[in-house]
């Protein structure tokens, strides 16, 4: 043999053997529980469409809870003989155990905060006078159940800080009951409401009592899967029995409408903005406080934009506003003539790529924060939109928070990446300086990780930004294990943020990619509408090209590459592991709106025809059947090896969706991928998850991975 035919023999065995180190090791194939199939057939529209499993859909039933029980077998049994679980979870706990603290807001002569010391499974509300000093507990959530399962919806503080409404909710649930507790003595008060979808809106001036919304009462054990319409705007009056509750404001005509509800800075105004569905469009009613039995009246009654309203002075209302301006402005608008001819626009609308993706007004100061390339600046003006100053951002990150009244002097604001943990930063009003206030310890060096933002071009040319982070002196040699992650929906923009969760995926070697899809907010309202409905494949296209670009730029290759997303995202990663099942090395679709055809049919989920349409309508089912994940399941295809989660409390998303979706996929698969479902007892959609189910379902989708992309942990890692 030539010595140079030798040598290319040779190079050539080396490649493949270096080939298959990159692939994950053949696993034999599992033998999932039998899942009864039914002889539900529904017509849309003179379409026949077979439901089989439509009986997944009953939670409360002891056939389902089999069914979950045994699959929940499988996977655990599965994902326990993976060696590097372990190492993964002790890692990720110790980087989880940091203190995180959030904003203070001040009500009265209080200031208010959460606070967690690391692995808390939920986080203490702290009360104190002076922000130098910690102050006292005021509300513990840990103490009201041993897995820390039970949390705090949320809070509405009196303006003088001398009462707080309050919810609690048990298993992740979006049903809560609602209290209003003494603050200074921590006495909670006779006025409970029974549990339910109501949120409390607003303090009276006065602490006289709140406004809140809430829906009528449904079936009893049916909370979790009931269809909630007819909402109202009531209010409450300390004391009173709820049954004497007044209401404020109802459309019976208008079943789908939905309602919030804030009072002025000076006490005059109820403020009523009105909803559809998730439709980024509302109307807005003013009633007048300082007159008894005063009518509602409209004052943006168009329906053709986004209105929130920023703060008054008298009759003068400061807007921030999308309409005629697709990347939003903040107008001032006269009661007197609130025609938008006369609008005054104060701070106008962003240039090319530049969106008003956010704005605040507290003391005298417009805080607007700008959106550029997915990425936010903050600069501040005065009431007339004069420029004041900017905020300097710490790096390639996110700066949020600014919020704040009329009469402050000081605000809170965060900065964060994927390297670098939130710290939070006190703005001084009258001095124009910035101090840092809580900046957390964490181990790790932030000077060890890459994070850059990279354009891509979609199926129609499209460019996508994305952002990638990764340990310095990654080799691009397209073997590296890469996760992509997005959400593009309901116009939900993705920023840079820290997880230990994708900071432990770091440190594992991989690539933690975040791709900012249409469909979000991140180029205002045309970037939104070009994503939803139908329209809503090119959000399958941004996601699909992303993973395309990461492997022609040699980051990853399909063996190692997974893609990642959670709720609409979960939809986002079953469509498109659908579409393109030669595409992925494993998929890890979370609490996922799998069933497009039926997802109308529960709970809140016919909000959401206004991102998706509904199968109720023929051009609605002809769009939805075209990317539905359950129905676009085909026998005989080797679909990526695959873990779906979900929670059996989950009142948003219903587990069914899940439930449907991984039945039908273990039925469909060819080949041994796995295709596995991890179904959490006792929790939600995910807030109000305790920190511990939190760390143990990350831990299980990272082992997942690491088996499947045939990934080899770093010497030393988790020790």
């Amino acid at each position: 043999m030539p010595r140079s035919l030798s040598r290319t023999c040779l190079l050539l065995a080396l490649a493949a053997t270096a080939l298959v180190g990159q692939m994950p090791l053949s696993q034999p194939p599992l033998t999932y529980p039998a899942t009864r199939k039914g002889d539900v057939v529904d017509d849309y529209h003179g379409t026949k469409v077979a439901d089989p499993y439509r009986w997944l859909e009953d939670d409360h039933s002891a056939e389902t809870a089999a069914w979950v029980e045994a699959q929940n077998k499988v996977t655990q049994a599965y994902l326990a003989q993976i060696p590097e679980r372990k190492a993964i979870e002790t890692r990720m706990t110790h980087l989880w155990n940091y203190e995180k603290y959030g904003a203070p807001s001040k009500h009265g002569k209080y200031y208010i905060y959460s606070y967690n010391s690391g692995l808390q499974n939920q986080a203490v509300v702290y009360l104190t006078e002076r922000l130098e000093e910690k102050g006292r507990v005021f509300f513990d959530p840990n103490a009201l159940s041993k897995d820390g399962t039970v949390s705090l919806g949320g809070m509405r503080f009196s303006e003088d800080g001398a009462f707080v409404a309050y919810s609690l909710s048990k298993g992740g649930s979006d049903v809560s009951t609602w209290k209003v507790r003494k603050v200074a003595t921590g006495e909670d008060l006779p006025d409970t409401f029974p549990a339910g979808r109501l949120g409390v809106n607003a303090w009276a001036k006065d602490g006289s009592g709140f406004y809140y919304t809430d829906y009528p009462k449904v079936e009893a054990g049916k909370a979790l899967t009931a269809v909630y319409k007819n909402q109202k705007l009531f209010f409450h009056k300390l004391g009173d029995p709820v049954e004497k509750d007044a209401v404020i404001y109802e459309r019976p005509d208008q079943p789908d409408w939905g309602f919030g509800a804030a009072v002025t800075d000076d006490g005059h105004w109820l403020v009523i903005s009105q909803r559809q569905g998730t439709e980024r469009k509302n109307r807005v009613f003013l009633k007048d406080l300082r007159k008894a039995g005063s009518p509602v009246v409209p004052l943006f009654n168009q329906y053709d934009g986004a209105y929130a309203i920023l703060g008054n002075d008298g009759d003068t209302f400061y807007v921030h506003t999308d309409a005629g301006a697709p990347r939003h402005r903040i107008v001032a608008v006269d009661l007197k003539d609130p025609q938008p001819k006369a609008w005054k626009d104060l701070i106008p609308e962003g240039k090319g790529r530049d969106v008003l993706a956010a704005a605040d007004l507290f003391g005298d100061t417009f805080a607007v924060t700008w959106k550029i390339d997915a990425l936010n600046i903050v600069k501040l003006y005065d009431l007339k939109g004069r420029f004041l100053k900017e905020i300097k951002a710490g790096g390639l990150g996110n700066l949020s928070g600014f919020n704040g009244r009329r009469q402050d002097t000081e605000t809170f604001y965060t900065f964060t990446s994927y390297n670098q943990p939130p710290t939070l930063y006190r703005y001084d009003l009258k001095t124009g300086t910035s101090s840092v206030f809580r900046q957390p310890k964490v181990d790790i060096k932030p000077t060890d990780f890459e994070v850059k933002e990279v354009f891509y071009p979609s199926k129609d040319g499209t460019k996508v930004p994305m952002f990638l982070a990764y340990k310095k002196g990654l080799k691009l040699d397209g073997a590296n294990p890469t996760l992509l992650y997005a959400y593009g929906g309901f116009n939900i923009a993705q920023s840079p943020n820290y997880s230990p969760v994708a900071q432990v995926w770091m440190e594992m070697g991989g690539v933690y990619a975040v791709a900012c899809l249409r469909g979000g907010s991140e180029y205002g309202k045309t970037w939104w509408e070009a994503g939803r409905r139908e329209t809503k494949q090119n959000v399958f296209d941004d996601f699909i090209a992303a993973g395309e670009w990461l492997i022609k730029e040699k980051y990853t290759s399909t063996p190692k590459l997974a893609i990642h997303g959670g709720s609409n995202g979960g939809l986002l990663v079953g469509a498109c592991m659908t579409q393109r099942p030669d595409l992925f090395g494993a998929a890890l679709p979370a609490v996922g709106v799998m069933d497009m055809l039926r997802y109308h049919t529960f709970t809140i989920g016919w909000m959401w025809k206004s991102d998706y349409m509904s199968s109720d309508t023929p051009e609605g089912f002809a769009n939805l059947i075209k990317y539905s994940p359950l129905h676009n399941l085909k026998p005989g295809v080797k679909y990526p090896p695959t873990l779906v989660t979900t929670g059996d409390h989950d009142d948003r998303v219903v587990p069914a969706h899940s439930h449907k979706f991984i039945a039908t996929l273990q039925a469909d698969q060819a080949g041994s991928a796995p295709v596995l479902t991890r179904i959490e007892t006792n929790a939600g959609h995910g807030a109000g998850k305790p920190t511990a189910k939190q760390i143990a379902e990350r831990a299980d989708q990272w082992a997942f991975l690491v088996k499947n992309l045939g990934m080899k942990l770093p010497a030393g890692f988790g020790r």
